[in-house]
């Protein structure tokens, strides 16, 4: 029984902080997202579940993923199952807005800086904790990817794309690699990061613009599992992932850590690479007549 995960980071129109604010896709985001569909559909299997962010340009993503799987002739099409434990960091006040200058001789950056300045202001509000990222990331994992890891023994692998952002996704991958036992997590070999006690695994590295994780999770057992959920369970309920640790006989292979193969030859759209998306824009093949065969 072999069960894979991808994980996906997204393009964002970079000069501002754009958190939760819903800021779409580039121009340049747009055909790395297609490019990372039609070399994911190229691969062995079709993915048969894809979690994304509510933010749209998580969802665009995930959308050009889908719509990649389905010209490769997939059937049944999975939906995108979009999810707000997905977003980004919430940059509270700065939102939208460019990043703050560090101060000269000061070890805070121009954000911090400017915190411990108006933090006390009426109205204001800070950035989103560590401790809020993880517990949202905690609740993905034992509420949507656990029991997808365990629910299924049949001879039917599921392959799963989550699509999400380049800071919660380190807090994502951590709480994912949580859930395994010591000694049960391998790397691929040449992959840049690692140790004998596994403390290295916890921190990856940032991801590029549609850079992937790509992992192999698989059983030697074949026994049937129960999972016991409560409803309604609140994000403070699940703060931790302790209690849901996967037997010894569930093993994780990373197979590749911020993959760009997709993105070999893809050259930036020279002055408009961080405009805007327009979906209302033709393409250039629209333009011509399709030759009738036969």
């Amino acid at each position: 029984m072999e069960k894979r995960s991808t994980t996906l980071p997204r393009s964002t129109l970079t000069a501002l902080s754009a958190g939760v604010r819903d800021s779409p896709l580039t121009v340049q985001g747009v055909l790395q997202a297609e490019r990372l569909g039609h070399y994911l559909a190229a691969g062995d299997g079709s993915l048969t579940h894809i979690f994304a962010s509510d933010l749209q340009r998580a969802v665009k993503t995930a959308e050009a993923l889908l719509s990649a799987q389905s010209r490769n002739g997939q059937s049944p099409r999975p939906t995108v199952k979009q999810l707000p434990v997905l977003r980004e960091q919430n940059f509270g006040f700065y939102e939208g807005k460019a990043f703050y200058t560090r101060q000269q001789d000061s070890r805070k950056s121009g954000n911090d800086h400017h915190r411990l300045q108006h933090q006390d202001e009426p109205g204001f509000q800070d950035v989103e904790s560590k401790e809020s990222m993880i517990a949202r990331a905690n609740v993905f994992v034992a509420e949507h990817l656990r029991p997808l890891i365990l629910g299924n023994h049949s001879e039917h692998e599921n392959i799963v794309a989550i699509v999400s952002h380049g800071i919660i996704l380190s807090h994502l991958w951590r709480s994912i690699l949580g859930i395994f036992s010591k000694h049960t997590v391998a790397l691929a070999p040449g992959l840049p990061v690692g140790g004998g006690d596994g403390t290295h695994l916890e921190h990856l590295g940032g991801w590029s613009n549609t850079g992937y994780l790509e992992l192999d999770i698989t059983s030697s057992s074949a026994g049937t599992m129960t999972v016991k959920k409560t409803a309604d369970r609140s994000e403070k309920e699940v703060d931790k992932v302790d209690s849901y640790v996967l037997p010894s006989t569930f093993k994780m292979f990373i197979r590749m850590i911020n993959g760009k193969d997709h993105l070999k030859g893809l050259k930036r759209a020279r002055g408009v690479g961080s405009s805007q998306h327009d979906e209302g824009q033709k393409k250039i093949e629209m333009f011509f007549k399709k030759t009738k065969v036969g």
